[in-house]
């Protein structure tokens, strides 16, 4: 990664834990990053992710387009109490010891503005159906980002060895 990028903490799950969170989030930089390797305990082979911005569940909005393995579509949604969409991950009925991995940038994070964010998401798995999504989305209030959370659908457990890490980016 270019020298602007600045890991400022990983989050290793060592045990099932419901949740992954980021707090004090320093306001030192430009932009966030964060890159996640996940897998939920969820029985199915695929369960969803939300983030939170600053403990608040509400007023995100995405736009995303997506491919399940054997077709390309779009949708979009709303969420209203659960976080923002930011793709979706292995469960344990998916191939044993796969993982998603993901993108979410957020820029201008400490600005006053709605806060924008982009997540580029792939759940893997050795089948046919796996899902890729690239995700716009906005979290409609103003106040700077101090703390992410991130969540399972319906707060299922993260499985052992998900991993996060939340980047600070600085103007080169």
């Amino acid at each position: 990664m270019a020298n602007t990028f600045e890991p400022i903490a990983t989050v290793t799950v060592t045990s099932p834990t419901g949740s992954i969170t980021f707090s004090s989030i320093p306001q030192t930089y430009t932009d966030l990053c964060l890159m996640i390797s996940a897998r939920s305990v969820v029985a199915g082979t695929f369960s969803d992710e939300t983030m939170s911005f600053n403990n608040v569940d509400q007023d995100y909005s995405n736009i995303y387009a997506y491919g399940n393995g054997s077709s390309a579509l779009q949708g979009s949604n709303a969420y209203s109490g659960q976080g923002g969409f930011i793709g979706g991950m292995p469960g344990n009925g998916a191939t044993a010891n796969t993982y998603s991995n993901k993108m979410v940038y957020i820029p201008e994070y400490t600005s006053s503005n709605y806060k924008a964010y982009s997540v580029d998401s792939a759940s893997e798995t050795n089948a046919t159906l796996a899902y890729i999504h690239m995700i716009a989305g906005l979290w409609s209030q103003t106040s700077a980002i101090t703390s992410i959370v991130l969540k399972t659908d319906n707060l299922q457990n993260y499985n052992t060895g998900t991993i996060a890490t939340l980047y600070g980016i600085k103007k080169s």
